[in-house]
């Protein structure tokens, strides 16, 4: 017992001189997250001692703050821990929580560009002009005023020009409003237009004014409804408005009062712009109300900017023409289109990387939704795999696409991985363990797997050094003694004089035989045919004469050819190819044909025309991915087969 007590109370004194030896505090309850300023709080902190670094976590209900002495971080901590505090902002009380911590590492986000068109011009107006802008806006007794009021429920909104209906976000271009635009107004375009600042003056004004805390939904401007230059004046006061691009990538950027933004190109047709509803922005501390700038998670620089009423002039001008923008997955006058530049084949890395962007990793995020809900029921055989591993086997499903397989067994300690981030997204509705990360560089540890799957995925890399490179990842995620499954689509869909149910899906077409031009099925690639997860040029010259010497038929594509079109539900007729998706309709059934040929984009039969999209793939011939699997020293090729259309193959890690 004594010699217990003798234990604790050591315990107790190594405790004290560790807490002694500190300098940094963590102080709960005050934080960016719960309306406690940077400047408020380093007041605080101040009175205790010499402030060496004062960190505010973005969104986060605590800060750290760090002293020049281990005695004024002492002192901080014996007068703070347990004050109430008044927030000046909001005025409301809080009590600040305070410890000790040995080492803070926030590691601060990577400075960001603004998207690509995008420019920010600062004070562009004086504050006379400002004041004549918007005193030139009468908001009482307008009935247009008061029409729009009843969509915008939290906004004033004028039109000038035309009106733009929020019902069906575009304008009726054959019915002008009388008056045009406000002579202050056009004034202030010749000017702009003077100065460089924009190219074309616009026909249309929006005047939005927006009470703080309201937002705006994020959205991209109908490019049928206007040209590509899109403008918006900020007045009263700044705003944080954010970007954000379909990959997921987010840039947050300071728009300063009487600043002009400028929308062109991708920034106008790809990325969505909006504005998040709040009573306080979160921007650079060091550049409140003087610098426009990308927001970024700089926790020894950033502070609460209270909003205040703001008013957007945002000028437009009217298109008289289908948009023929490069953005055709988001542009609505190419809604049901089949625009396809038809790519060659990749020369080197970088072309193969680019290559595979486009046509697989894009393609996959367009489809995610869609391609998820073809892809429901596990193939046997690889379920007889994952059946077959040892209780409490650590198995990783590198390109895991929805998930399919990752619920197959409670047995094992299954996690997932994929290029699309949407398909991940779907595998944690389903409460399954996934992340983004490309097959090529997987972000786990060497040698911590027991087994490894990767279903229909190297058929999506362009180069046969790229295919190598997957199957060597997979090697390096296994312990010695480690199994990998993978599947990859195969050239041969008649095999053994049996045809794939991949062939065999098309005598389910009622006999529709020109698949891309007249019709196809609705549901492409039913889960007899791989898909892919979104991983993903011809083989090297070596190994296809390797292949010939073998018996197999491949047709590698030229160096300087096209890829050309695979016609669904037909055999092969090149190993490199690009294969069409037609994207369902939202009231079309799964047995329905679509129409794919190519009508104006503005008409109503181009409504009901499903979109196409294409993906790349390298199919394989017999004796290929045994091949190019054993030219690796590390793992041997313990079982090789065919399963419905696709070469299979388990490896052994030695």
């Amino acid at each position: 017992m004594e010699a217990k007590t003798s234990r604790d109370h050591l315990k107790v004194h190594k405790m004290k001189k560790k807490v002694l030896r500190k300098q940094s505090l963590v102080i709960a309850n005050a934080g960016l997250g719960n309306g406690m300023s940077r400047n408020q709080l380093l007041r605080i902190v101040e009175e205790y001692g010499e402030v060496e670094t004062l960190l505010m976590p973005p969104n986060k209900p605590y800060s750290f703050v760090k002293y020049e002495t281990t005695e004024e971080a002492k002192k901080a901590f014996d007068a703070l821990n347990g004050k109430e505090v008044t927030l000046e902002d909001c005025g409301q009380n809080i009590v600040l929580y305070i410890n000790f911590v040995e080492k803070v590492s926030l590691q601060n986000a990577v400075p960001t560009s603004l998207p690509p068109g995008l420019t920010v011009i600062e004070k562009i107006i004086s504050p006379e002009e400002e004041r004549r802008m918007l005193e030139n806006i009468e908001w009482i007794g307008d009935e247009d005023t008061q029409s729009a009021q009843k969509n915008l429920k939290h906004r004033r909104v004028k039109h000038f020009g035309y009106e733009f209906r929020y019902d069906n976000n575009n304008v009726d271009k054959d019915k002008p409003l009388p008056g045009g635009l406000p002579e202050i107004c056009n004034l202030f375009l010749e000017k702009c237009l003077k100065q460089g600042y924009i190219k074309h003056k616009p026909d249309q004004l929006t005047v939005n004014q927006y009470e703080p805390g309201q937002g705006i939904p994020p959205h991209i401007d109908t490019h049928s409804a206007f040209e590509d230059e899109i403008i918006s004046l900020s007045l009263g006061a700044e705003i944080v408005m954010d970007f954000k691009h379909p990959d997921g990538h987010t840039v947050a950027i300071l728009l300063p009062r009487c600043s002009l933004l400028v929308m062109t190109g991708e920034s106008r047709y790809l990325w969505t712009h909006g504005i998040t509803p709040r009573k306080y922005d979160i921007i650079q501390a060091s550049e409140l109300g003087q610098k426009v700038g990308t927001i970024t998670a700089d926790v020894g620089d950033i502070t609460l900017n209270r909003r205040e009423t703001r008013t957007s002039f945002t000028f437009r001008k009217v298109r008289r023409s289908p948009c023929n923008c490069i953005y055709s997955s988001v542009c609505d006058s190419q809604k049901g289109q089949q625009r396809l530049v038809q790519p060659s084949f990749p020369h080197n890395e970088m072309e193969a990387s680019k290559l595979e962007q486009e046509y697989v990793h894009k393609v996959y995020e367009e489809i995610a939704t869609h391609f998820s809900s073809t892809r429901h029921s596990p193939w046997p055989r690889i379920v007889e795999f994952l059946r077959s591993l040892p209780t409490g086997s650590i198995v990783a499903d590198i390109g895991c696409g929805n998930g399919k397989y990752l619920g197959i067994s409670e047995d094992l300690y299954m996690v997932g991985c994929d290029r699309s981030k949407n398909l991940v997204d779907i595998c944690g509705e389903k409460h399954f363990q996934a992340f983004v990360c490309d097959a090529l560089s997987v972000a786990i540890r060497s040698g911590s797997c027991d087994a490894c799957i990767s279903i229909a995925v190297i058929h999506h890399f362009s180069t046969a050094e790229r295919r190598l490179a997957t199957i060597r990842e997979l090697a390096r995620l296994l312990r010695p003694g480690g199994m990998a499954l993978i599947y990859v689509w195969a050239m041969e869909q008649e095999y053994k004089n049996q045809k794939s149910k991949y062939l065999k899906e098309k005598n389910g077409s009622k006999g529709k035989e020109k698949e891309i031009n007249t019709g196809t099925t609705q549901r492409l690639l039913t889960d007899q045919v791989p898909g892919s997860s979104s991983q993903d040029s011809a083989s090297s010259d070596q190994l296809i004469n390797d292949l010939k010497d073998e018996g197999c038929d491949a047709r590698p594509v030229g160096a300087d050819s096209k890829l050309p079109v695979h016609t669904n539900r037909t055999s092969f007729q090149s190993q490199d190819l690009l294969v069409p998706w037609h994207l369902k309709g939202g009231t079309k059934k799964k047995e329905e044909s679509v129409d794919t040929v190519l009508v104006p984009a503005d008409s109503k039969e181009s409504q009901e025309v499903s979109p196409v999209f294409h993906r790349y793939y390298h199919v394989f011939c017999e004796g290929e991915l045994e091949a190019v699997c054993r030219s690796l020293d590390c793992v041997r090729v313990q079982k090789s087969y065919y399963d419905q259309g696709n070469w299979c193959v388990i490896l052994e890690k030695l």
